[in-house]
């Protein structure tokens, strides 16, 4: 029986694995269920209160009353008397102290879960902004070396400026190679009517050409002896004609 025992056991084991839930065993007490949220919040509200100066002067006014009251009243109508040190008094203080304490320390807590949230959320944030600074000096970074290949207005202004005056100085060297010409063609243009003048009054005589087609040195020469011939005989004639009235 003993050696069987182990053997049940891991086979319980093996049927039951981590895998299986376990069976949801039934609670002798009913645990009351609080609402932590709404627990919290009257929590908080105690302890702020409980640091006011509204606490303090009711607090105070409270005792005094209690210990005016045991003291100076008639011993049948006290209820917790003098010659007891104010028993119930001193019960009453700390057990406002003991409940005190842990809703403080919930208030702390609440407190603490809150500002750590805050704290996440502002890490976040900062993340975020730097790593938003940090793209945008990239992109700064990227325009100012974008922008040292691209022309400014000053630069721009510049080169229009130079552009001008270059054409500028272009114009006035072609304005002076123009005057010049102008004056000369028209000092040349006087001999060159005088010239047409005299050859419109004289006009030039054409060579006789041979049957050839190229006038040879020895046509040449007889024109020319024609030509004497003609201005002899043209000399002649006049006398020959003053001379006949005379016979």
């Amino acid at each position: 029986m003993a050696e069987r025992s182990p053997r049940r056991e891991r086979q319980r084991a093996e049927a039951a694995g981590l895998d299986t839930p376990r069976e949801a065993r039934r609670q002798l007490l009913v645990r009351p269920q609080v609402d932590p949220d709404a627990f919290g919040r009257a929590s908080e509200a105690f302890a702020r209160f409980m640091g006011t100066g509204r606490f303090l002067v009711y607090m105070t006014a409270f005792v005094a009353v209690w210990l005016a009251w045991n003291t100076f009243a008639p011993v049948s109508a006290q209820f917790d008397p003098e010659a007891l040190n104010y028993t119930l008094l001193t019960l009453i203080l700390s057990l406002q102290a003991s409940y005190a304490a842990p809703l403080i320390l919930l208030a702390q807590n609440r407190q603490d879960d809150r500002d750590r949230v805050l704290n996440e959320q502002d890490r976040a944030r900062d993340e975020r902004g730097l790593a938003d600074t940090e793209y945008l000096t990239r992109e700064v970074a990227a325009l100012r070396i974008a922008l040292r290949e691209v022309a400014t207005r000053d630069f721009v202004r510049s080169e229009l400026r130079s552009v001008l005056e270059e054409l500028r100085e272009e114009d006035a060297e072609r304005e002076g190679r123009e005057h010049p010409k102008r004056k000369g063609g028209k000092k040349r243009k006087r001999p060159a009517e005088g010239a047409a003048g005299a050859t419109a009054e004289k006009p030039t005589e054409k060579p006789t050409e041979e049957p050839s087609g190229e006038p040879t040195g020895e046509s040449a020469e007889g024109a020319g002896a024609r030509a004497t011939g003609a201005g002899t005989t043209g000399e002649g004639a006049p006398e020959e004609a003053v001379d006949t009235p005379s016979s």
